[in-house]
């Protein structure tokens, strides 16, 4: 689809170097979290459109972290970051998030998502998509996602924060 430009790459290469905070990437998991986002990816075309370029970048339990350069399908028609692409990425990382809390083969259904728009990115931007499990239940499951603009040459702590979302699944198998 899109490619990324010489500046967005190294901004992506500057991204996934960053670990989310208070997180150490655990091997197996994150082994687990890809090939599960491989297998989800391949039955979901609407997935396959908006984060063909997506990378896990670290998972430990119930923790992921992704980045995404935003490229002009993910951005509305002023230029900035799209609502529903913002909300699809707080559904994604919070599923995602759950998979990582035990290594399930499947995370549930949505029964809640809550998004609140806080900045905006542009085509061209890289954001850092975390997601972490509140808590795992027997029939529902919450979680926590924040989106960041990647700032090159700042901490991470100094990045913007563009949305933060909460998403409620329903796991009971």
């Amino acid at each position: 689809m899109a490619t990324s430009s010489p500046s967005s790459s190294s901004t992506t290469s500057r991204a996934t170097t960053a670990a989310p905070a208070n997180a150490t990437t655990d091997a197996a998991t994150l082994a687990h979290v890809r090939a599960y986002w491989d297998q989800i990816r391949s039955n979901s075309p609407i997935y396959a459109f908006l984060f063909s370029g997506i990378a896990v970048t670290h998972a430990a339990r119930g923790r992921i972290a992704a980045t995404l350069s935003l490229t002009g399908v993910h951005v509305n028609s002023k230029g900035g970051l799209h609502g529903s692409v913002s909300a699809t990425l707080v559904d994604w990382a919070g599923g995602l998030a759950i998979t990582a809390w035990d290594g399930r083969a499947k995370n549930g259904v949505s029964v809640d998502i809550h998004v609140s728009y806080c900045a905006s990115a542009k085509e061209g931007d890289v954001v850092e998509v975390e997601g972490v499990v509140d808590k795992v239940g027997g029939t529902l499951a919450f979680t926590t996602v924040v989106l960041r603009r990647v700032v090159e040459g700042a901490e991470r702590g100094e990045w913007p924060v563009v949305v933060r979302g909460t998403h409620t699944k329903f796991v009971r198998v």
